[in-house]
């Protein structure tokens, strides 16, 4: 069988016009495991409310980050594509979860190769029902329909692999290196509550609380706020960070359900307000910086921590196309390659 493999990342618009990103937004919303509510109630959300009120806002974000090249996230991971396929011999090809660069484009671009046997590599850390498995789940409906000969395998989460924690720990320590800050925020994009209940296979150890996340069970396996949390405790471990010196927030929070806690944007208000004057912050859950990463956090983020006194405020970029994580990557996929059972 000829092996290929499809890199996934969530999407763009196609530019920052309104119209754009409307299209790209409804989309994106409309996923029923984006917004998991009944079809009815969530197309009068979404097509009723969202989009005659967000776009413009929306779009006027896009356009403070928009590069001449185009959507960064989408530069950054053909950027992140390019560099693996230098290291791996078999084609490596991209697509998004939402907008024009689809999955059933990059599969089919891997079978007009030839190819019969595809990893599918869903660029999440973390496993969650908005991000993995949206993703491995559109792949089998695409395969079923389309591609019925493709077989299709696909990367688990990684969060808490150690040469993923050693490269991730590297770039944070490369760019903390002459910085004088107090305070280090791991950021992870947020989720409603409802969504890791729902993830939980034991349909009752995950309890949203300060225990159930640190109390071993099978529910981990794709418990989204336990892998995060587990990101932090790994990286603060092998840094060396002192107790205190570090936090987790999550950010990106939409409607009025309860989302995760504590909010990133509360959580850099509290700690300008409690005196901290330098601090950092680091996005884990994101491998290509993005509008939540160079807007939210860059922007809104730094803007915050200055209102309320803060006064220098570094934020760390994702691993993007750094050269460990390429390597790391290309590893895992010849690694796939030459012995499927194990994929990273």
């Amino acid at each position: 069988m000829k092996k290929g493999i499809l890199l996934v990342n969530l999407g763009s618009p196609d530019s920052p016009e309104p119209k754009d990103v409307k299209k790209y937004l409804g989309e994106f919303l409309m996923d029923e495991r984006v917004i998991d509510i009944p079809l009815v109630a969530r197309t009068a959300l979404v097509k009723g409310i969202i989009l005659n009120t967000r776009p413009k806002q929306s779009a006027a974000a896009y356009k403070k980050i928009w590069w001449d090249e185009g959507s960064p996230l989408i530069v950054l991971s053909e950027r992140l594509q390019k560099k693996i396929q230098e290291q791996v011999e078999y084609p490596v090809a991209l697509a998004m979860r939402y907008g024009s660069m689809t999955i059933k484009k990059g599969l089919q671009e891997l079978v007009d190769k030839g190819v019969d046997e595809v990893l599918l590599f869903p660029l999440y850390p973390q496993f969650a029902m908005a991000t993995t498995e949206t993703i491995t789940v559109l792949a089998e409906e695409l395969r079923q329909q389309h591609f019925p000969n493709l077989k299709i395998e696909s990367v688990p989460a990684f969060y808490n692999k150690p040469d993923y924690i050693e490269v991730l720990s590297k770039s944070i320590k490369k760019h903390l290196e002459g910085k004088n800050y107090e305070h280090l925020l791991f950021s992870y994009h947020g989720v409603p509550e409802r969504h890791i209940r729902k993830s939980d296979v034991t349909k009752s150890h995950c309890k949203i609380d300060k225990s159930c996340c640190v109390t071993p069970s099978k529910a981990h396996e794709f418990c989204y706020k336990h892998q995060c949390l587990e990101v932090t405790r790994l990286v603060a471990e092998k840094l060396q960070f002192e107790e205190g010196a570090y936090s987790t927030s999550f950010q990106s929070r939409l409607g009025f359900d309860p989302w995760l806690q504590p909010y990133t944007d509360r959580t850099i208000e509290r700690l300008g307000k409690q005196g901290v004057k330098n601090m950092a912050i680091v996005t884990p859950a994101f491998v290509s910086d993005c509008l939540e990463t160079l807007e939210e956090i860059a922007m809104e983020g730094s803007e915050i921590f200055h209102e309320v006194g803060g006064k220098d405020f570094t934020t760390i970029p994702c691993l993007n196309d750094d050269a460990e994580f390429v390597a790391l990557l290309s590893k895992w996929i010849n690694t796939w390659a030459k012995t499927p059972a194990e994929i990273s």
